[in-house]
């Protein structure tokens, strides 16, 4: 058996991470619309863009699917087991709801991250990122 002190260490490690995963979508978009016109090369960069949009299709797939992040169902685990207070509901609406005192039903998050995965689609339009280069350094255009 694993002693709560080591338990609310993973937890908050979970937290952690779960904030850069937030951090990275929502300031990741801002650095790419600023980037863009600034002519920062590092936000075109091809595997960051990509990352990117993945990082926010997986939010939105979880809030159409009704699932909870799997980085809150594991905190909460490590909580309980821990003998710590856990909370309901989806990470950012909790950190919302405490930060903000706001409330909102379920509905209103799934559009916001809706509408948020449609900006950062559109970025991708608007500040597009250089070709995939294959390992000869080449332009790898989907074919051999």
């Amino acid at each position: 058996m694993q002693s709560p002190t080591f338990l609310l260490l993973l937890a908050d490690g979970l937290l952690v991470l779960h904030v850069l995963f937030v951090v990275f979508v929502v300031i990741g978009l801002f650095l790419i619309l600023v980037g863009g016109p600034a002519r920062w090369k590092w936000v075109r960069n091809p595997w960051f863009r990509l990352c990117h949009l993945l990082a926010i299709g997986v939010v939105i797939l979880q809030s159409w699917l009704g699932r909870i992040c799997p980085l809150t169902i594991w905190e909460m685990e490590l909580r309980a087991r821990a003998g710590d207070h856990v909370y309901a509901g989806t990470f950012i609406s909790h950190w919302l709801q405490s930060l903000l005192y706001y409330r909102a039903p379920m509905w209103v998050f799934i559009l916001v991250y809706t509408l948020f995965g449609l900006v950062v689609l559109m970025s991708w339009f608007m500040v597009r990122p250089r070709p995939f280069v294959n390992r000869g350094g080449h332009r790898d255009h989907g074919h051999d």
